[in-house]
């Protein structure tokens, strides 16, 4: 492990962080994530001198997303150390006792919700603030969007302190987590992969009428600041706040030894399931907050409290069938058909198998009762083969020579693990692609996900991506329980999605290997659709970032008289793919210039700073490298800060754009 291995790991772990509190898409488990922070936190402690400001170990995860005010917290806002070990229970609560230097100290060990961390403020007994825990400094203001949570008070029952502040979790109760599903998937729309992310994707809407139909809950778990200093215990504080009327956890225990706290792990790990909302672990916290005080914080997490998390929930169930879908680039994909099984708060009943070299490897075979989880509660996957409940008649499955969706002979490159249909006319493929054109990652179609695509597809009402375009209320009121609001709806969807940025479109064309970065690029550079059309493998290698891969591809892909065909029917049916001015930006200083934007920007949304970036000539990329010219830095940057310093790269503050620009 070198130094630039760990700015990597840094990054990865930054990420992950991103995905899972940003976006509220976490794509590795939680078990995994930890698995990371604490190789990392191995490597600080052999080499101490590589530690940053910006390592993940010295900040909490959260970042800062736009479209909220950001306050600074009044109290800072940290997150806790979380173990998988009772060993490391243990080593806590004698690290504790030695800390303090006594034998005997009270903890208090209570349910660890898994929902969304934030601070709610009481001013004379009225609510008057709420925010998430942001950065651990500063949060967003959510108050609005709080005060759509009913069993939230808005004024407290006396006596109660001048001023409070409490923390909390807000959480979506299973029921309500179920019903949002059960709508979205009418609409067509992904489902959220479980309740937190639920209720974290409801307290970020912008729309406060929306967020009060998602039926969110809230518990407090704390006092951060009572300028009373009447109240001397955690436990006291939690009884506090339930005679000011305000929501506590109600399942908790004042314990003073690990056997205590163990035997109270345990028993709500036992009842865990039969619980009306999702829960995670136990927080095992030091009672007597003089203690918590003199205890303190590492920056990043505080010393008086630790997480104990459960193992991702399993359960067992059975294979009936191994399918194979065939996604928009032809990679197949063996998924296995399940008994329905309710798990981590939605019910299961298939689960990816990843490739055919995974079956073989865990010998999964067609009859096998399995073990399941929902890997950080994300994407069920299949663990293990109960072995001793295999039946005589268990057979084993193999990749099928031929695609199931065309018939056409699949093939295995060597060294990939990949196998593909090379039929780019396969019906799998066409209605990948055509799911992908109208998703996020493409023209971002509101209220045309999936399976209305499919059901428009199997219709016949939709053949290709224009196709989008020529759709009527008529036609669409033929679909299973669209009502007039939703033709409404999708129809206005439609419409709005014409005007569309020039890199957005290139992503929805689904071109081989152009990505992202690399459409962006396009736009920026070439910034006209019909110049692209037209470019030769040589010009499009000229630009920085293009190999020849992908310039083969980009030339292949214009070439074709079908996409030519389809792209001219795009155009006639009114979308307008387009790039910001650059008008009398043309010279400006920033043409041809590289940057990487990192940390919490206060006066920007990143987006809106790359956007006024391309705006004057200038690229944005996601990784520092020597041929970046300046890094952006706001609040709480990763390690592409320390990158950037480390290679000379010059360093701009907000304060520097706004003068560039």
């Amino acid at each position: 492990m070198n130094k630039n291995d760990y700015y990597q790991l840094c990054e990865e772990i930054w990420e992950h962080n991103r995905h899972y509190y940003v976006e509220n898409a976490p794509i590795i488990s939680d078990l995994e994530f930890d698995k990371l922070l604490h190789k990392l936190i191995a490597i600080e402690k052999e080499h101490p001198e590589w530690i940053f400001p910006g390592s993940p170990t010295q900040k909490v995860g959260e970042q800062l997303s736009s479209g909220f005010q950001v306050c600074k917290h009044a109290v800072p806002m940290l997150s806790l150390a979380n173990t998988y070990s009772p060993e490391e229970v243990q080593e806590f609560i004698q690290r504790i006792h030695k800390l303090l230097h006594t034998d005997q100290v009270f903890f208090t060990a209570e349910l660890k919700m898994d929902g969304i961390a934030v601070s709610m403020r009481y001013e004379k007994g009225f609510f008057v603030r709420g925010l998430t825990r942001g950065n651990g400094q500063q949060g967003e203001e959510i108050t609005h969007n709080l005060l759509t949570i009913k069993n939230l008070p808005m004024r407290l029952h006396g006596p109660f302190p001048d001023v409070l502040e409490v923390r909390g979790e807000v959480f979506m109760p299973i029921k309500a987590f179920l019903e949002l599903n059960y709508e979205k998937e009418k609409q067509g729309e992904a489902p959220f992969a479980n309740p937190r992310n639920a209720a974290g994707g409801s307290l970020k809407l912008l729309e406060v009428e929306e967020v009060a139909k998602r039926h969110l809950d809230i518990v407090g778990h704390g006092i951060a600041e009572d300028i009373s200093g009447a109240i001397k215990s955690h436990t006291e504080g939690l009884k506090a706040l339930e005679k000011m009327g305000f929501p506590v956890i109600k399942k908790r225990k004042r314990c003073s030894s690990f056997e205590e706290i163990w035997s109270f792990a345990k028993e709500v790990e036992g009842i865990r399931r039969e619980l009306p909302y999702e829960i995670d672990g136990i927080v095992i916290k030091v009672d007597d907050l003089h203690a918590q005080k003199k205890l303190g914080s590492t920056g990043k997490n505080y010393r008086w409290a630790i997480a104990y998390k459960f193992s991702a929930e399993q359960i067992e169930t059975k294979i009936h069938e191994i399918t194979v879908q065939v996604g928009r680039t032809g990679v197949l994909t063996p998924v296995a058909e399940l008994t329905p099984v309710f798990l981590a708060g939605s019910t299961i009943s298939r689960a990816t198998l990843h490739n055919e070299d995974e079956v073989k490897r865990k010998d999964i075979r067609i009859g096998d009762s399995v073990i399941i989880e929902k890997g950080g509660d994300v994407i069920p996957k299949v663990v293990s083969v109960v072995m001793e409940k295999r039946p005589a008649d268990a057979t084993p499955w193999q990749m099928p020579e031929q695609c199931p969706a065309c018939g056409t002979q699949v093939v295995r490159t060597p060294h990939e693990v990949a196998i593909r249909c090379p039929n780019t006319l396969c019906p799998a493929q066409e209605l990948g692609r055509l799911i992908f054109f109208a998703s996020k990652s493409g023209m971002d179609i509101e209220h045309l996900g999936e399976k209305v695509v499919t059901a428009l597809v199997e219709r016949g009402f939709v053949k290709r991506t224009s196709d989008f375009y020529s759709l009527t209320a008529d036609l669409l009121l033929q679909l299973k329980n669209f009502k007039e609001k939703s033709v409404e709806n999708l129809l206005k969807s439609i419409e709005d999605s014409k005007e569309v940025p020039l890199a957005r479109f290139l992503m929805a064309l689904g071109i081989k290997h152009v990505g992202k970065e690399t459409a962006e690029l396009l736009a920026s550079r070439v910034g006209d659709l019909v110049l692209l059309a037209k470019m030769q493998e040589e010009e499009f290698m000229s630009m920085d970032g293009i190999g020849e891969k992908m310039a083969e591809s980009l030339v292949t892909f214009f070439a074709d008289p079908e996409n030519q065909e389809e792209i001219a029917r795009l155009l006639e049916a009114g979308v307008e793919p387009y790039v910001p001015e650059s008008g009398h930006y043309q010279n400006h200083a920033f043409q041809g210039k590289t940057f990487v934007l990192t940390g919490a920007l206060k006066n920007y949304t990143r987006d809106t700073a790359a956007d006024l970036i391309r705006e004057r000539g200038g690229k944005v990329t996601s990784s520092v490298s020597k041929a970046t010219d300046y890094v952006l830095v706001g609040d709480d940057p990763g390690s592409k800060y320390t990158k950037a310093v480390a290679l000379g790269i010059p360093i701009l503050s907000e304060e520097e754009l706004a003068s560039l620009l």
